[in-house]
């Protein structure tokens, strides 16, 4: 053990000596320390990097993270936070306005046909103001029959494609693909299509005969211009959308189709009347030249 008046300890720049009369602590709990009276500071010394928080007008600038693009998807977060939570009340309640946009926009590429208008209607016309213009032009019984229809197909359209997901998921992506697009164009387009166009003609007050013809007008060339475009769309959306946001994405490729398929029904229904206009004449003179045989053969 070393004596401790032998013992230096480092303090400082300098050696210190203790002697058993001096008042220095124990050596064995000693440590080495620098004193603060003899270390001497540059005040001139630089201060440890501290860290910066990032200015707010970098977080704007366009980048590999794409953060110029939150506005755009912060509506579509939230559609999707809102289907997870209820997916059903979304499904209705998108399935009503797609229907509604599509319907509407729809009688704005056909409008109305108006019989007649006199120099009393086009002074009326004059004036009222242009909202209650556009709302005298729309058809509301059409645009109601078209909601009935999106309302009452929104989950069972939902459920089909939950189920269609969740099936056909084999190990060659490719041949999941291809088996889920044959059997949604080779089952669901044509059931959808000929409910569509069925509950159109049976809410505008016609017969089962009307509904089954106006089917086999509608649908053969619906379903041969559903394969131009539902393929592709029902591939991109398996492959690339989330499952929450399927159901938007198609939302908004629907609004076009169901534009389309509201002007087929309208050209059908114009062509039926005009059919029928056609038969009534047809029975109509054939009455009246079966009268005139009766009076000819009285007259005899």
């Amino acid at each position: 053990m070393i004596p401790t008046s032998c013992a230096r300890v480092r303090v400082g720049l300098r050696r210190t000596r203790y002697t058993r009369n001096s008042n220095a602590p124990n050596l064995e709990c000693a440590r080495l320390r620098p004193s603060p009276s003899h270390v001497t500071r540059r005040h001139t010394a630089s201060k440890p990097p501290v860290g910066q928080k990032v200015p707010e007008t970098a977080q704007t600038i366009p980048g590999p993270s794409w953060l110029w693009l939150d506005p755009i998807y912060e509506p579509f977060r939230a559609y999707g936070r809102v289907q997870q939570r209820k997916p059903y009340t979304t499904q209705l309640v998108s399935s009503l306005v797609i229907y509604f946009v599509g319907d509407l926009v729809a009688q704005s590429i056909t409008p109305q046909p108006v019989d007649g208008v006199g120099e009393k209607q086009e002074v009326d016309e004059d004036e009222k103001g242009w909202v209650q213009k556009w709302s005298d032009d729309r058809d509301w019984a059409r645009t109601g029959r078209a909601l009935v229809i999106g309302g009452l197909s929104s989950i069972p359209s939902y459920k089909w494609f939950l189920w269609l997901g969740n099936n056909f998921n084999y190990s060659s992506k490719l041949l999941s693909l291809s088996t889920k697009v044959v059997v949604n164009q080779a089952l669901f387009t044509p059931l959808f299509n000929s409910y569509f166009f069925g509950m159109q003609s049976l809410l505008s007050g016609a017969t089962v005969p009307d509904m089954i013809e106006r089917i086999k007008h509608t649908v053969p060339t619906s379903w041969i211009n559903s394969c131009k475009l539902w393929p592709v769309v029902t591939a991109f959306s398996f492959t690339y959308i989330p499952i929450q946001y399927r159901s938007i994405f198609g939302g908004v490729i629907a609004i076009g189709w169901q534009t389309y398929l509201s002007l087929l029904n309208q050209r059908a229904a114009a062509k039926e009347e005009k059919e029928h206009e056609v038969a009534a004449h047809v029975v109509a003179e054939d009455e009246h030249q079966a009268h005139r045989k009766e009076q000819q053969k009285c007259a005899a």
